[in-house]
């Protein structure tokens, strides 16, 4: 396996520490788009009920290719985007690092082996969809995937801290989120649209408010 290589912010200025404190903790990155995707291709191999909760752990706290708060800023990116956002954020940091081909390989990875699962468990699918059995195990992973986003999201919530819009503010827009989408039941577009424009016009605001002397 391809060991990734140190940090290099020459590659990248966004990765400059000296630009950005957070990213102190962040001391790898992947010396190739191929050990990029062998990563992403680890993390759909792992990702029953949800690869998010993996890329997580994976990202952040074994390969350290980005620090927590790097990892919620891509992962707002790529909610808002179309598309599946684990494709999105793919996407997003292989260009990061490699530009089209780390991008390219970082979907690649995602794709390739849960396809050719997938398409072999069509294919008996019809075979075994009414045994009891199966239909049971199927209800018993969705309990786990909703333990799996819930972990990601408790792990996650340490990096609202550093956010411009502070410890208070951020939480009170999750919690209206949350309300919003469970709760309520508005549409995802309405949610993106009014509380993510909320939280866009008030980060501009308080990150253009001048600083104290």
């Amino acid at each position: 396996m391809v060991e990734p290589a140190a940090l290099d912010p020459a590659l990248d200025p966004a990765l400059d520490p000296a630009l950005d404190p957070a990213l102190d903790t962040a001391t790898s990155r992947p010396a190739t788009p191929m050990a990029m995707f062998s990563a992403f291709n680890r993390l759909a191999l792992q990702g029953f009920g949800g690869v998010l909760p993996v890329a997580q752990r994976e990202l952040v706290d074994r390969l350290r290719w980005l620090t927590p708060q790097q990892f919620l800023e891509l992962l707002s990116l790529s909610q808002v985007l179309p598309g599946p956002n684990i494709i999105n954020f793919g996407l997003i940091l292989g260009d990061r690092f490699f530009g089209g081909r780390g991008a390219v390989a970082a979907t690649a990875g995602l794709l390739l082996a849960p396809t050719v699962i997938v398409l072999l468990l069509a294919l008996s699918a019809a075979q075994f969809r009414d045994v009891p059995q199966v239909a049971g195990a199927l209800r018993g992973m969705g309990v786990v995937a909703a333990g799996l986003v819930l972990s990601t999201a408790i792990k996650l919530a340490p990096g609202l801290r550093r956010h411009v819009l502070g410890l208070p503010t951020a939480a009170a827009l999750v919690l209206a989120t949350a309300a919003a989408i469970a709760l309520l039941r508005w549409p995802l577009v309405a949610v993106v649209l009014g509380l993510g424009s909320v939280s866009v016009a008030l980060a501009w605001w308080r990150g253009a408010e001048p600083s104290s002397p």
